[in-house]
């Protein structure tokens, strides 16, 4: 069974509107960057995290992790503290354009052909001792996202809606947020926060060995 690592509503939608088949189980792990960590790899260390914190419940299953940022003047911005930061985000935003990286880890058991010898899975990446009898992908979606000039009444308006704070970067593409987003270049799906073409490729691959 696939077990997909997280509570977002805008997963769970994503993947349910695709047709692929799964159950929920929630990972918290911390989310604060690491020093001198580069986007991608924040958001795919991230992913792999929380995939492995449900691995540890869920050892029979197949868990998908996932983890989306936003990226501008290469800073990562997750989600919004309070209020005030949200509003400070969506200034940093505000007539520009930002990438959105979502990285997303697949973990379990291995499949191999009998008297094959195991696979090495992300050979650029250390060992990891818990995954030793285990497979584990991971990869990410990098997307452009244009925005538009924000005045500070609309970002007021918005931020006191409620909608930005549960969201990376302070808005859902697929909400209030989407009348300042004249264009995006990449994945939709991955700025709503999983790439699900990405997804379903890791799914099918894994699936066809």
């Amino acid at each position: 069974m696939l077990v997909l690592a997280s509570a977002s509503p805008r997963r769970h939608d994503l993947l349910t509107s695709a047709g692929i088949s799964f159950a929920v189980q929630p990972a918290d792990v911390d989310e604060t960057p690491l020093a001198g960590e580069s986007p991608r790899n924040c958001a795919e260390r991230l992913a792999k995290e929380k995939a492995l914190a449900v691995l540890r419940n869920r050892p029979q299953d197949i868990v998908l992790g996932a983890d989306t940022i936003v990226v501008v003047d290469d800073t990562i911005l997750g989600k919004p503290a309070n209020a005030e930061d949200a509003a400070r985000m969506l200034r940093m935003l505000s007539g520009r354009t930002h990438q959105v990286i979502t990285g997303v880890c697949l973990v379990g058991r291995e499949i191999r052909a009998q008297g094959s010898a195991i696979s090495e899975t992300a050979p650029h990446r250390p060992h990891d001792p818990k995954t030793e009898d285990r497979e584990l992908r991971t990869s990410s979606e990098t997307t452009l996202v244009t925005m538009t000039e924000i005045s500070d009444q609309e970002i007021r308006d918005y931020v006191a809606t409620g909608e930005p704070m549960d969201k990376a970067g302070a808005y859902a593409i697929q909400g209030i947020a989407s009348r300042w987003i004249p264009r995006i270049e990449g994945d939709y799906s991955n700025v709503v926060g999983l790439p699900i073409a990405l997804v379903y490729r890791m799914l099918r691959e894994r699936n066809s060995r």
